[in-house]
């Protein structure tokens, strides 16, 4: 599917349809528990504030009204609680559904200088009121768990946070499911710093995480843990809370019951139901930046009878560059990596069977006058990247993708598009050639999506999730700032319609 990968969900949400997020969990839960397993660590509910964060691209949005609505994929995911369902208690409807995690509590989508893995340095009303509230939605509907984050607030680290995690998280907000860590959460902690790892054991544990994540570490860990226990440093009791928090979760999800993969549900992945849903996604996503340098004459739709196109770029006929990171690898990959179709020939299967489809990566200028085109297509954006390798303080559009389509625009009637996960730097000069512009995101393996809206067989419907800034010195921008000055507002997208 194009709108998850390995339990991710992304800012390919732009349609803000809570039904369609709902609709992709349930989806993804059939294709998860095919595969044999139980558990997915989505949603991602943070609220992200910079897109200079290598994560970006994992949040629904900057408006965490935005990313509340959305946390009905966890509806998805598990089944929907039936009313008088105790709040805060885990649920999961049944075999096709699987246990969600909402993540990562809290404030990761807004550290000092968008650092991945960072220092959130706000007030707790600030916390609260920006990046506190999707978990409520969550807990709601009986997210099953909790991971906490990497991430610092104001210098201290959330992985050992008590206040946050069991005074906040367990007890105000009620939430009764577990606490899981991140993947070598407490390793974090340890090197860094210079703490030995028991003491981070020790604190991470006595905080309120109930379940840690230990791929390498672990007979070390446990024998720290076991020595705490025995101790009497980390007291039976929370050992018992989280035990008991643990077998809740097992419990509602009938793991004791069903343990084993259903191997009746492996026809569910990858097949055109899921497919279809995600191309819905992608379309739904797509959201339309500029439509002709004329108001009276819109470039777009295309016309998919004409004699012959030009489509060029970076990103035109890269599957792995549509999918971006957490795909089949940690930092995704370029090329053929998976099933799917990608612009190119997406193009190729939505015009008329006269029209010439020429694909060329970087036309050069002999070859751009020597062509007859009657419009281009050129698509641009960013190499796959996950976590800090995401990290980026520049935002510069790479593989010299500003002066390809410029150089194309300047002789052809150019349609632009930008494959990113992100807002990334638009050069004046780009948006004045180029006739069109569409902010496209990571569409996945559905390429069809994208041509669905290119010639009109579908409206744009997308609106920006985030704030799509002028130039960098101007961030963090996020909607509601004074001056708030953007090159496209939070909520920006245009139609086709006349």
């Amino acid at each position: 599917m194009s709108v998850q990968k390995c339990g991710k969900f992304d800012l390919r949400m732009c349609h803000r349809d809570a039904d369609l997020a709902r609709r992709i969990g349930a989806a993804t839960a059939l294709e998860v528990r095919a595969s044999g397993m139980h558990y997915t660590f989505a949603p991602c509910v943070a609220v992200t504030r910079d897109p200079r964060w290598g994560r970006c691209y994992e949040s629904f949005s900057e408006d965490p009204d935005v990313v509340k609505k959305m946390t009905s994929v966890v509806s998805g995911l598990q089944g929907e609680p039936p009313k008088g369902h105790p709040h805060g208690h885990p649920f999961v409807a049944g075999s096709k559904n699987v246990i969600a995690c909402a993540k990562h509590f809290v404030g990761d989508g807004g550290t000092e200088k968008s650092l991945n893995e960072g220092n959130t340095v706000v007030t707790y009303e600030e916390l609260e009121n920006i990046h506190m509230t999707p978990y409520l939605d969550c807990i709601s509907q009986g997210v099953c768990t909790i991971m906490a984050s990497y991430s610092s607030w104001n210098g201290d680290f959330l992985h050992s946070h008590r206040y946050l995690l069991t005074d906040i998280l367990k007890e105000k907000l009620g939430f009764k499911g577990f606490i899981i860590s991140d993947c070598e959460g407490l390793d974090r902690m340890s090197t860094p710093h210079g703490s030995n790892y028991r003491s981070c054991v020790l604190s991470a544990i006595n905080a309120g995480i109930d379940m840690v994540m230990v791929p390498l570490r672990y007979k070390l860990f446990i024998e720290d843990l076991t020595y705490l226990v025995e101790s009497g440093e980390i007291p039976m009791s929370r050992i018992n809370d989280a035990v008991e928090r643990i077998l809740r979760v097992k419990f509602a999800a009938g793991l004791f019951e069903h343990p084993m993969a259903d191997r009746s549900l492996i026809d569910t992945v990858g097949c055109k139901l899921h497919r279809d849903l995600g191309r819905e996604a992608v379309r739904k996503s797509m959201v339309l930046l500029k439509n002709g340098n004329d108001p009276q004459k819109p470039f777009l739709p295309l016309n998919r009878n004409c004699q012959k196109i030009l489509v060029a770029g970076s990103h035109a006929d890269n599957l792995g560059y549509q999918c971006g990171g957490w795909t089949i690898t940690w930092y995704g990959l370029s090329g053929r990596i998976t099933v799917g179709t990608t612009i190119l020939e997406a193009i190729n299967k939505a015009v008329g069977d006269e029209v010439e489809v020429i694909y060329e990566e970087n036309p050069s200028a002999e070859f751009l006058s020597g062509q007859n085109f009657s419009y281009a297509v050129v698509a641009i954006g960013e190499a796959p990247y996950a976590e800090f390798t995401g990290d980026n303080s520049e935002l510069n559009i790479p593989f010299n993708g500003t002066d390809i389509a410029c150089s194309i625009a300047d002789k052809i009637p150019t349609l632009t598009i930008i494959i990113s996960g992100r807002p990334l730097v638009i050069e004046p000069r780009l948006l004045e050639t180029t006739e069109s512009l569409i902010a496209a995101w990571l569409p996945g393996s559905e390429g069809d999506g994208v041509a669905d809206v290119l010639f009109g067989d579908y409206e744009f419907e997308g609106r920006l999730p985030v704030t799509w800034f002028k130039d960098v010195g101007q961030l963090p921008l996020n909607y509601g700032q004074e001056p708030y000055d953007p090159l496209f507002p939070f909520g920006f997208g245009l139609t086709c319609r006349k």
